[in-house]
């Protein structure tokens, strides 16, 4: 079994799809830990703003086969990808971001995933869940690069779903 790491957002029907997901993901994977969900501006366009969590779980799953599920997902939640909607409102957002401690650049996955560092509701739930963790690739863990760039960043809004 590996860890695998996921981020998760949703500006449409917020509340509905990621309590949906959350427990569509318990249902299908063992150990399923998930951070504070947080709520965000849209970023690249205007709109309606995010949920954004980070969740966790054990799987026996191959790196492209978790990504071809996440897809499988988000459309069942009714996204629908095309190379020019990546700032678009969304009612599910999932993202593979991280094997374990393994580095992969594949044509379909890429970990660890490039939004661990570039975004605030991706790193600070990241850390929520498993601060500890040294980042792979780097010699530091997520809370110590938390604590290097958390000064650059607007707070994050805590929420709570019911």
């Amino acid at each position: 079994m590996i860890r695998v790491f996921v981020g998760i957002g949703s500006n449409i029907d917020k509340h509905l799809h990621i309590n949906q997901v959350l427990f569509e993901l318990s249902e299908r994977f063992d150990n399923l830990q998930a951070s504070p969900v947080y709520e965000t501006e849209a970023v690249g366009f205007v709109g309606d703003s995010f949920y954004n969590l980070v969740v966790a779980f054990d799987t026996d799953m191959q790196p492209d086969e978790v990504f071809t599920y996440l897809r499988t997902l988000e459309a069942a939640h009714g996204r629908r990808r095309t190379s020019a909607n990546q700032f678009v409102p969304r009612t599910l957002d999932l993202d593979q971001l991280l094997y374990g401690d393994q580095q992969i650049d594949t044509d379909t996955v890429k970990v660890p995933n490039d939004d661990i560092l570039k975004y605030p509701f991706v790193l600070k739930p990241l850390v929520d869940i498993s601060g500890d963790m040294i980042c792979p690739g780097r010699d530091c863990s997520f809370r110590t690069l938390w604590q290097q760039q958390s000064d650059k960043y607007e707070p994050l809004r805590q929420v709570f779903l019911n």
